[in-house]
C-alpha cells in the first residue's frame, strides 16, 4: 500500500485542492474520536458523558464537525458532476445522472454492505446461540447509529443536480431559501407546535450546508466572507442556544427534551456556519502545510480508507469495551480521576483495532472503474435518470431505516418507526440492496 500511496500522492495534479481532502479526514476523524470518547461504558449499560457532566457540552462547538463534512461534499459533487456534463453527449443528461448516481455510491454503499452483511450474519449467529444479552446486545442496537450519516449523504448526492442548477442561477440566494426554510420550520415547530414539521430539516439544514459546498466550487467564499460566516454563525448560535428552546449542545444528550441533530434545528446551521468560515479562514496556511510531500502522503492514504474507519469504529470500540470486562479488568466510574486515567489506553486499543479491521476490509472502498456517459456500456436509453433516483431513494430509507432499528433481537422482528412506517433490520437490508442494484443497473444500462 505504501509505493500506491506514493504514487498517487506523486501524481497529484497541481490544480487539486488538496484542503478539501484534509477536511474531509480531518472531519470524519473528529467524529471518530467524538464517539470514543463521549462513550459511557459500565457493566450495567452505554451511557454519554455529555449527560454525565454537562459542563463538557461546549467541547461539542469544536468535534460537531459533521457540517464541515457535508461542505466538502457540496463542493466535491459540484466538480464531479460538471465533469460528467463536460463529457456527455449531446442530450443524454439522463445518463450523465445516472453515472453521477452510480460513482458516488459505489464508494459509500461497497463498504457500507460489506459492514452490514458482516454485521448482520454475527448478529443472527449470536442470537441462534441464545446470545443478544449485556453489553452485545447494546453493540448489536448501536453499531449500526452512523449510518444516518451515509443516509443524509445519499440525499445530498441525489439531489446535487436540481440544486447545482439553482445554484448556477442564484447563487447565494438558492443558499438563502434553504436556511430561510429551516428558519420557517423551526418557527412552526416551536411557536406554533406543527407537529412533525421538523424533520424537513433534515433536508434543509443539511441541503444549505451541501450548497456552501457549491458556492466554495466557484471560488465564492473569499476570506470576507469566510469571516462573516464565521462571525455571524457564531453569534447566530450562541444568541439561539442562549435565549432560545434550544440547548447548548450540538449533538443529541440523552434525557434533554430537544436535540439539535436529530433532527437538525436552526442552532446546528448557525453551528455550521461558523465552523465553515471557521477552517475557510485556515486555508491559506494549511494549503502551505499540505504542499510537504509527507504530509500529503499522510493525507491520501487516511482517504483512502476513511470510510472504512467510520464504519467500523464503534465495533473496534465495543470490542475493546468487550474485552476489558472478559478480562474482569474494572471499568470505573464515568468522569472519575480512574475513567480519565484509563481514557488513553482506551483510544490507543480502539485505535489499534480500527486500523486492523481497516486492513481487513479496505478493498472495498477501492473505487471501480468509471463508465464515462456516453462509453459502451453506459446508459444512454431515457428512463435512467428516474431509475437511479429510485435506487437512491430505496438506498436512502435502507439505511436510515438500519441506522434506527440496529440488528438487536433481530429474530424477534424488532422494529423502528422511519416517516411513520415500522421498519425490519431485515426488510431495511433489503431496501438498500436492492436499491443499490437499481443504481448499478441504471449507470451501466441495459446490455
Amino acid at each position: 500500500m505504501g509505493s500506491s500511496v506514493r504514487e498517487l500522492a506523486g501524481a497529484t495534479p497541481a490544480t487539486r485542492d488538496r484542503y478539501v481532502d484534509l477536511l474531509r479526514v480531518a472531519s470524519l476523524g473528529a467524529v471518530v474520536l467524538g464517539h470514543w470518547l463521549m462513550a459511557a461504558v459500565t457493566p450495567d449499560g452505554v451511557g454519554n458523558l455529555l449527560a454525565v457532566v454537562p459542563a463538557l457540552q461546549p467541547l461539542t462547538w469544536l468535534l460537531q464537525v459533521m457540517p464541515v463534512f457535508f461542505f466538502v461534499g457540496g463542493f466535491s459533487h459540484a466538480l464531479s458532476y460538471r465533469s460528467l456534463l463536460r463529457k456527455r453527449p449531446e442530450g443524454s443528461e439522463d445518463s450523465v445522472y445516472s453515472a453521477f448516481l452510480r460513482a458516488r455510491l459505489q464508494r459509500l454503499l461497497r463498504p457500507t454492505t460489506v459492514f452490514v452483511l458482516v454485521w448482520g450474519a454475527a448478529a443472527l449467529l449470536v442470537q441462534l446461540l441464545g446470545g443478544g444479552g449485556g453489553l452485545t446486545g447494546v453493540t448489536l442496537r448501536m453499531v449500526t447509529q452512523p449510518l444516518w450519516f451515509i443516509g443524509i449523504y445519499l440525499a445530498m448526492v441525489a439531489f446535487t443536480p436540481p440544486l447545482l442548477r439553482l445554484h448556477e442561477r442564484y447563487g447565494w440566494g438558492a443558499f438563502a431559501g434553504l436556511a430561510g426554510a429551516a428558519v420557517a420550520v423551526d418557527v412552526l415547530r416551536f411557536a406554533a407546535g406543527v407537529p412533525y414539521v421538523e424533520f424537513l430539516n433534515f433536508a434543509f439544514v443539511w441541503l444549505a450546508v451541501h450548497q456552501l459546498g457549491f458556492l466554495r466550487a466557484d471560488g465564492r467564499v473569499d476570506p470576507r466572507r469566510a469571516a462573516l460566516l464565521a462571525g455571524g454563525g457564531l453569534v447566530t448560535a450562541a444568541a439561539l442556544v442562549a435565549l432560545g428552546p434550544y440547548p447548548l449542545s450540538m449533538v443529541g444528550v440523552p434525557g434533554e427534551k430537544v436535540s439539535n441533530m436529530a433532527p437538525p434545528t436552526l442552532a446546528l446551521l448557525a453551528h455550521g456556519l461558523w465552523l465553515v468560515g471557521a477552517v475557510e479562514l485556515l486555508r491559506a496556511p494549511a494549503a502551505r502545510l499540505l504542499e510537504r510531500p509527507r504530509v500529503w502522503r499522510t493525507v491520501v492514504a487516511a482517504n483512502g480508507v476513511a470510510m472504512t474507519a467510520f464504519l467500523w469504529h464503534l465495533t473496534a470500540m465495543f470490542g475493546v469495551y468487550g474485552a476489558l470486562l472478559a478480562l474482569d479488568v474494572e471499568l470505573p466510574a464515568p468522569a472519575s480521576a480512574a475513567w480519565w486515567a484509563q481514557v488513553p489506553l482506551r483510544i490507543a486499543l480502539a485505535a489499534a483495532l480500527t486500523a486492523a479491521l481497516v486492513a481487513a476490509f479496505r478493498t472495498f472502498e477501492r473505487p471501480a472503474a468509471p463508465t464515462a456517459p456516453g462509453a459502451p456500456g453506459a446508459s444512454g436509453a431515457s428512463g435512467g435518470g428516474p431509475l437511479a433516483a429510485l435506487g437512491a431513494t430505496l438506498c436512502l430509507l435502507g439505511v436510515l431505516g438500519l441506522s434506527m432499528v440496529g440488528f438487536g433481537g433481530l429474530l424477534d422482528g424488532r422494529t423502528a418507526l422511519l416517516i411513520a412506517i415500522p421498519v425490519s433490520a431485515p426488510a431495511a437490508v433489503a431496501m438498500t440492496l436492492g436499491g443499490w442494484l437499481l443504481v448499478e443497473r441504471a449507470g451501466r444500462g441495459a446490455r
